[in-house]
């Protein structure tokens, strides 16, 4: 059998409503330097593309724009460009620009400056190779000869204007370029959402475009294009549109790479790893980060607490156990009772439940719920593993399916449901209960990006009727892997009718002392 057993851990559940500013950025720079090297490097070759593809979709949107005004047409070219960065997040591809962010995680000693260096090196290189690719892809379209070879043209002007910036100015672009790449990468750590993460850094991008600031990984596309291009296409292409065949001669690999390559990935550097990364883990290196996706618990505490007691037991193999998983949470508790919060499952669960072998007939089962006054049991093993859950409404059903006659054949193990929602001892009490009677996605609708969910306004009461959780009442409660007894939503009701009726007690004795203190 094939059985999924699905905890609601305590640990998984304490995730908070918010995480600190660095958790995400320092977690993505750990799982990029962490990633194998061939993993790494695939990654990169696709940013490569995607940013060469993104520069192609620019040059494409601004050819032929001499007549229109300046300012729009370079914000056009922009907001298409913001197409390469788009890629790059939502298809998880690994950019140099972004990688830089992983000083942060550096900052804080979770990679050695080795790791930090090759991982860089790793992403750079299979940055440049992509670039190569679309390259020699759009060399081979003979793109260039787009609106009457004005395409190549403006590829040429592109990479010419390129080299001859001087070392200080190309510097200081890189730097501008990759603060606004990076804190477009920095704003999608704030979202879930692919469609707002896209939409989050279309004005980064369109900004830094615009304004002529350079992104090394683009330039290792588009400055090679206007080299290939300068070397490759005939005098006579030149020389109908009005150019000799020197009027791009200086596209040199040399020129390249002393004036506008060496300077711009320095400048990438200063601007998104130490501008932007080692910035902000200046300013919150004394705050403490919380953990957002703490471990499952591996050994809980052993409870003090008497085993469950098995009302009939027969073997099951190993292969009939159920494996664990763990359920995700609804987040952070809204409770804020201390008593509640503090109370756990291991203090209010019945650890002498009636439990059922797999063996065991279905017709004494639903005899013996009946005469417990029970709605379900746990099945177990010999060892006091978890093999599945039946309830009345699973015999009920398959006695249904029989006509309402008696199948002395049919046994536990033909009925019972083997995907079991189980908790652990240390499981708070609180959020038990919020997940057993409250949906919240439907109480707050809104999305992890703050987008409201819901087109139609309804008050606190009115969403709450409606966010009632179809969740089971009971549950098995798990420790190393054994069955010690169940929690219902009865237990939880009872004890808390008995706490109320203790605190009333409380305040009507203290009334009581007090008014014959006043009469004495």
């Amino acid at each position: 059998m094939n059985h999924a057993i699905k905890h609601l851990n305590t640990n998984t559940i304490q995730a908070v409503a918010s995480s600190h500013p660095l958790a995400d950025v320092s977690n993505y720079g750990v799982q990029k330097a962490n990633k194998s090297k061939l993993h790494s490097f695939g990654l990169s070759v696709f940013a490569g593309v995607f940013i060469a593809i993104a520069f192609v979709f620019y040059l494409t949107v601004t050819t032929g724009s001499d007549a229109s005004s300046w300012g729009l047409t370079r914000l056009a070219g922009g907001t298409a460009f913001s197409l390469g960065l788009i890629l790059v997040v939502v298809c998880g591809a690994e950019l140099f620009t972004s990688t830089v962010l992983s000083s942060v995680a550096w900052a804080q000693g979770k990679l050695s400056t080795l790791q930090l260096i090759g991982c860089w090196a790793r992403v750079y290189l299979g940055n440049f190779v992509g670039a190569m690719l679309i390259l020699l892809l759009i060399f081979g379209a003979k793109m260039y000869q787009l609106d009457g070879g004005q395409w190549g043209i403006n590829a040429l002007h592109v990479a010419q204007h390129k080299i001859h910036h001087s070392w200080l100015q190309a510097f200081s672009l890189g730097v501008l370029c990759n603060l606004l790449v990076c804190l477009g990468i920095w704003m999608t750590f704030s979202s879930k959402d692919m469609l707002t993460k896209s939409f989050l850094l279309i004005l980064p991008v369109a900004m830094f475009v615009s304004s002529g600031f350079e992104h090394s990984i683009a330039n290792l596309f588009m400055v090679p294009l206007g080299i290939v291009l300068q070397h490759t296409v005939p005098a006579e292409y030149l020389i109908s549109l009005g150019y000799n065949a020197n009027s791009f001669a200086d596209l040199t690999v040399s020129h390249f790479v002393l004036n506008n390559l060496i300077p711009v990935t320095l400048g990438n550097i200063v601007g998104g790893g130490v501008m932007v990364g080692l910035g902000y883990w200046l300013i919150y290196q004394d705050v403490p980060v919380p953990l957002t996706n703490p471990a499952p618990l591996t050994n809980p505490a052993p409870l003090t607490t008497q085993s469950i007691t098995p009302t009939s037991l027969t073997h099951g193999s190993t292969s009939d156990l159920a494996t664990t998983t763990y359920l995700p949470s609804q987040g952070t508790p809204i409770m804020n009772n201390t008593f509640l919060t503090d109370l756990t499952v291991a203090q209010l669960m019945d650890t002498k439940a009636i439990t059922f072998s797999g063996q065991q007939t279905a017709t004494s089962a639903l005899l013996e719920l009946s005469a417990q006054q029970a709605r379900g049991a746990v099945v177990i093993n010999e060892q006091k593993e978890l093999l599945g859950f039946v309830s009345e409404q699973d015999l009920l059903r398959n006695w249904w399916a029989n006509d309402f006659e008696l199948d002395q054949q049919l046994s536990v193990a033909d009925v019972m449901q083997t995907e079991v929602l189980s908790v652990t001892p240390e499981q708070s009490i609180a959020e038990l209960i919020e997940f057993m009677t409250v949906d919240k996605s439907i109480l707050y609708p809104v999305s992890d990006s703050g987008v409201l969910l819901s087109s139609q306004y309804l008050s606190y009461h009115q969403r709450l009727n409606k966010a009632a959780a179809k969740r089971p009442s009971i549950y098995p409660v798990i420790d190393n892997g054994i069955v010690v007894g169940t929690i219902t939503r009865q237990h939880i009701t009872q004890h808390l009718l008995l706490q109320m009726q203790f605190q009333e007690k409380g305040v009507s004795e203290v009334q009581q002392k007090t008014t014959s203190d006043q009469a004495a």
